[in-house]
């Protein structure tokens, strides 16, 4: 009868191994569906608003609109990054809330109104919203597989995260780096094995399908000389403090926009997005369509010095972010945030020559992605990853953490988790523990 029983924990063992590797590559399989779709729809607002003025001004505001009432009406934990959902469901105790901002409705809800945004024009990202979307599919593994192990759905939750983002970027690395500095701001050892192999599973999964290449392709920047080395400081300081006026915007934004709407009664939320939808469009229009979309396009050219965007490409893109986030629509800031930094490092290498333009477009890009999310080393890992370039990594570590440092100055909370608090006030809130318990180990 014992050895029985000892078969059976065996075999339920492997069970939640197998139910979580399954979950780890599904994870991969969306996050690459995601990518594809995202990208899809980019490129065909771009090619409506080439062929049609109207649609250019008509198709933004419309679908902000339809997008927000979608997105009020049924899917109300979807709205923003994501990533503050799941910093807040980490944060709380098992129950209801946690269940609804990581349930499968709501994911499937970021992933199709994400894409439909991008399809309207929205300068927004989808890095964000496939950290949500990856933890409500790790956290759906309880009901799955039953793992009704005390403790484990932060391993859950944080395992899911890591792999939404190391398939998002091709960034095996920052998936982890990002779970730890990011999503816990505590070092768990007993999650981490839960985190490397969804991380593994999750990364393996979309080069898989997309190939092993570079997010912004190969670079290979210097800096020439002692001189050189002013573009450190010149980089960290200006993209940090850009990206703590950025950080400041969005918490602005995020208070001031229930205000407006209270005081204001003719200003419902649909309404609003139709106006933030008719300002992107502005923006759109002014920048030639520069603005329009994650970014991608313009931080890569600028990493890879293959043209220049507009003068005021970086306030311009500044300014239609935070216009889609403010519309109440599903909107990751990742790439534009990315591609912001990578304008003004580019404004700033026009201007001050003391190194290579490409050279101080990725310093100016992780100074500033830095001083956003106020988290250096996962800006630092992220950037490098992406660029496939380790000449600059000791100039790349001292600009993030200046960035850091200036962002601060301006911005004394953290971005992520200050937009989560509006998702933990009616929830129960978790006490610190020194750790959580991992899944259990076959045999």
């Amino acid at each position: 009868m014992q050895r029985s029983f000892r078969r059976w924990q065996r075999l339920g063992s492997w069970w939640r191994l197998t139910m979580f590797w399954t979950g780890a590559v599904v994870t991969g399989l969306v996050a690459v569906a995601f990518a594809w779709g995202s990208d899809h729809a980019q490129k065909w607002f771009l090619g409506v608003a080439a062929n049609g003025t109207l649609a250019r001004w008509l198709v933004p505001p419309l679908g902000f609109a339809l997008i927000a009432w979608l997105t009020n009406r049924y899917f109300s934990e979807a709205r923003g990054s994501g990533i503050p959902q799941t910093i807040a469901a980490l944060q709380m105790q098992a129950g209801a809330q946690r269940d609804r901002l990581l349930s499968l409705k709501n994911a499937a809800g970021k992933f199709v109104l994400t894409i439909a945004a991008l399809g309207c024009g929205a300068s927004i990202g989808r890095e964000g919203p496939t950290v949500q979307i990856g933890a409500s599919i790790m956290y759906s593994l309880r009901n799955w597989a039953r793992l009704r192990v005390a403790g484990l759905d932060r391993s859950l939750i944080l395992a899911g995260g890591a792999a939404g983002v190391a398939a998002a970027f091709n960034t095996p690395l920052a998936g982890v780096v990002f779970a730890i500095e990011e999503l816990s701001r505590s070092f768990e050892q007993r999650a981490t094995g839960a985190i490397f192999v969804a991380v593994v599973l999750a990364g393996v999964t979309a080069i898989g399908l997309n190939g092993n290449y570079a997010y912004f392709g190969m670079t290979h920047s210097v800096l020439p000389g002692a001189f050189g080395w002013v573009a450190v400081p010149l980089c960290g300081l200006c993209g940090g403090v850009a990206g703590g006026i950025f950080a400041r915007c969005m918490l602005f934004v995020r208070s001031a926009v229930p205000i407006v709407i209270r005081r204001w009664p003719l200003l419902t939320p649909v309404r609003l997005a139709l106006l933030c939808g008719v300002l992107v469009a502005a923006l759109g229009a002014l920048s030639d369509g520069e603005t329009i979309g994650t970014g991608y396009a313009q931080a890569r050219m600028l990493v890879q010095q293959e043209g220049m965007p507009g003068p005021l490409f970086a306030v311009e893109k500044f300014a239609a972010t935070l216009m889609s986030y403010a519309a109440g629509i599903p909107a990751g800031i990742f790439a534009p945030s990315l591609a912001i930094g990578a304008g003004l490092g580019g404004l700033l290498g026009t201007f001050w020559s003391v190194a290579p333009v490409g050279t101080m477009v990725v310093l100016t890009m992780v100074a500033y992605f830095a001083g956003v999310v106020q988290a250096p080393l996962t800006a630092l890992v992220i950037v490098g990853e992406m660029t496939g370039d380790r000449s600059l990594t000791l100039p790349l570590m001292a600009a993030a953490l200046i960035g850091r440092g200036a962002s601060s100055l301006l911005c004394h909370q953290s971005l992520y988790q200050s937009l989560a608090l509006p998702f933990m006030k009616s929830a129960p809130v978790a006490h610190a523990r020194s750790g959580g318990p991992d899944l259990p180990r076959a045999g």
